[in-house]
């Protein structure tokens, strides 16, 4: 792995301007550019938040700041991977016929995503200041969150885009399972809700439930962005719940060997794919 790192690193211009170039396509002869990144994830949080709040009476202050937060690293992960599943395909003459290191092509495009990611989180420092959210001490662990959710997702990218060269099936998978995701994810509702009804279960099951829960390093690092970026609020149905650093540190150590398992994967591939394209 030391030796397909050491060549990644003399490629590192390569993937410059493939990610620059990834940018640039993405929104060429285009007036608004990137906010056309932003468009869609807007519109969903303004239909949910409208929803939420006028039919099902969410009882969360300034829900749509709670929704935005997690809906923006979501997106990042679900365009990251379904970009990623076709991104060997797409170059497919570029990986016939120029030697390079494959694993360029869903590095580039998770990095260019992730630039989408970084702006959108600006927008949403400016919408918190618009709402009147005050400065926390607790926004200065954000880029830990970033990082953990960048090394989740390239681990998850370098899987599915290695295997859609073998089997085109993995990229309409990857839409259904990540359209299930969206609901089975603390998106839309929050943790504290998990935790209301696992009181109502036995409790010999509670630990189990939560345990699971955050198991998954996607619904825990949603639902630490939140914990970090936003305040802590009580109502009547709603109690805090403050988030375990020992779930992040878990978080942290399984994204790091997700990616590593996909980078390994990936690697032990790559050169085949030439024959399948």
């Amino acid at each position: 792995m030391l030796k397909e790192l050491s060549e990644l690193a003399r490629y590192r211009e390569l993937l410059l301007n493939l990610v620059v170039r990834d940018l640039k396509v993405r929104y060429k002869n285009s007036i608004l550019g990137f906010f056309w990144s932003l468009a869609n994830p807007l519109l969903q949080v303004a239909v949910i938040t409208f929803v939420m709040r006028k039919v099902m009476i969410a009882d969360v202050p300034n829900y749509s700041a709670y929704l935005l937060c997690a809906f923006l690293p979501w997106t990042f992960f679900q365009m990251s991977v379904l970009d990623a599943s076709s991104s060997v395909l797409f170059h497919g003459n570029l990986v016939k016929k120029t030697y390079f290191p494959r694993e360029i092509l869903p590095i580039s495009i998770v990095l260019s995503n992730l630039v989408h990611f970084i702006l959108a989180l600006g927008i949403f420092f400016i919408y918190l200041q618009v709402l009147g959210t005050p400065v926390l001490i607790t926004w200065l662990m954000l880029p830990v969150l970033v990082i953990i959710q960048l090394l989740f997702t390239m681990g998850v990218a370098f899987f599915v885009s290695c295997l859609n060269v073998f089997y085109e099936d993995i990229k309409y998978l990857a839409t259904v399972v990540l359209s299930l995701l969206f609901f089975m994810l603390p998106i839309m509702y929050l943790v504290e809700q998990i935790h209301n009804y696992a009181a109502t279960i036995p409790a010999v099951y509670r630990p189990w439930l939560i345990g699971s829960y955050y198991l998954n390093p996607l619904s825990f690092l949603l639902t630490a962005y939140r914990k970090l970026l936003l305040p802590a609020f009580n109502t009547a149905t709603i109690q805090d719940v403050s988030l375990n650093y020992w779930y992040l540190a878990l978080a942290g150590v399984t994204s790091l060997l997700i990616c590593l398992a996909g980078y390994a994967f990936f690697n032990s591939r790559k050169w085949s794919f030439a024959e399948r394209l």
